[in-house]
């Protein structure tokens, strides 16, 4: 069974589609969020990303960051208040665990 809301299913379609991944979290941190600015009344306003990807292999972690804001474009403009990312290319995937 599968847990995700609406907006981290997006997120995960979204990237799936956009780059090819080698490995995907998403993770709903809005809880720790609450009742601050930006927060949303049942969560999913604030996600952990770890995105590993081919297509990240010799791009700067700013071009990195700009791949998944172009996909994710929509949601940063509306339900999405924080996105911590981390974007690594798969020579890069045992730094993070």
């Amino acid at each position: 069974m599968n847990s995700e809301g609406p907006v981290a299913r997006s997120i995960r379609e979204k990237l799936t589609g956009a780059l090819a991944l080698v490995r995907l979290e998403v993770v709903d941190d809005s809880a720790r969020h609450a009742g601050h600015a930006g927060a949303r009344e049942g969560g999913e306003s604030h996600f952990n990303l770890v995105v590993v990807a081919s297509a990240f292999e010799g791009l700067s972690r700013v071009e990195r960051q700009r791949c998944i804001n172009a996909a994710l474009r929509e949601e940063l403009a509306g339900p999405v208040h924080a996105l911590s990312i981390k974007a690594l290319a798969p020579s890069e995937e045992s730094t993070v665990r």
